[in-house]
Parts: C-alpha cells; sequence; structure tokens
C-alpha cells in the first residue's frame, strides 16, 4: 500500500514537473523576439507567417515567425505602414 502510494506520488510530482518546464520554454521561446533594424541580416530560410497589417493611416508594428538554414525558428518584430491610407 505505501508502496503504490509513493508510486502516484512521483507520478504526480514528475506530471508538474514536465508542465513547469514546458511553460518555462514557451515563456523563454516568447522571449526571444528579435527586433529588425537596417543593420540587421537575418538567416531567413523560409517564413512561416507574418501578422496581419491593420487597415490604419500609420505605422504599426508586424511580426514575422521564420525558420533559419539551421531550422530554428525566430520571431522577429518590425514596423511597417499600415494599409489604410488612400492616396487622395
Amino acid at each position: 500500500m505505501k508502496v503504490s502510494m509513493l508510486v502516484l506520488a512521483l507520478c504526480g510530482f514528475s506530471t508538474f514537473a514536465m508542465a513547469e518546464e514546458s511553460g518555462a520554454k514557451v515563456n523563454q521561446q516568447q522571449a526571444r523576439v528579435e527586433q529588425y533594424t537596417y543593420s540587421s541580416h537575418p538567416d531567413i530560410a523560409k517564413v512561416v507567417s507574418v501578422s496581419e497589417v491593420p487597415n490604419v493611416c500609420s505605422v504599426v508594428p508586424a511580426r514575422m515567425t521564420y525558420l533559419d538554414s539551421q531550422g530554428q525558428q525566430h520571431i522577429m518584430a518590425y514596423q511597417v505602414m499600415g494599409s489604410g491610407c488612400n492616396n487622395g
């Protein structure tokens, strides 16, 4: 009886530890947003996604998720002009 309780307790603890580790990985990945500058030379092998540009007439933040030539995923933040400007 004591052995089974010990096994259940260890399983519960290991599940909690794995959940904590995966949460830490998500936080670490979210913290690695690279800010684009004109001097940046990103190694972009494949674009995974690009944020939608809002329908406003001003400069707005955007993000691009991409894979480099080593297969590592990156998120780059940059500024774009919104798509809501009229030329007249």
